[in-house]
């Protein structure tokens, strides 16, 4: 698995929110230049997160956008999966079908225990985890 540039660019985003006020509305063009997010790229990574719920889009005089949720209930797993799909290692953790050799394949439980780790891992990091832990090493 790799993670996309869109995928980067979507996470910064994300901290960026996080990193705001409560309540507070950003508009795109400040997280695009505080980010190094080309805005273009920013405007269809924030419609993919809106439409997933992680972000509430304000229209209008005075609108922008903010998380939905507060900071602790968004993992780095969500924002992934929603820019990139469902993550895995190889196909046949996905696909069972795809390969009829898993029954005795000696490695798939290594490719299981990796994917496990890893969805483990990138689930149990909250939005507050992350922040949290960028202002105790500044």
């Amino acid at each position: 698995m790799r993670l996309s540039m869109t995928g980067e660019y979507a996470v910064r985003a994300m901290l960026y929110l996080t990193a705001q006020t409560p309540g507070h509305l950003s508009l795109i063009a400040d997280i695009s230049r505080s980010e190094e997010v080309p805005e273009t790229i920013l405007r269809k990574i924030m419609a993919q997160l809106v439409k997933s719920g992680l972000v509430r889009s304000f229209r209008g005089s005075g609108g922008g956008i903010r998380l939905a949720r507060a900071p602790e209930a968004i993992s780095l797993l969500e924002i992934i999966e929603t820019i990139e799909g469902r993550i895995y290692l190889n196909q046949c953790l996905i696909a069972p079908d795809f390969c009829d050799r898993i029954s005795g394949c000696t490695v798939h439980p290594v490719w299981r225990e990796v994917q496990d780790s890893m969805v483990n891992i990138l689930g149990g990091k909250s939005l507050k985890d992350l922040v949290a832990a960028d202002l105790e090493e500044a």
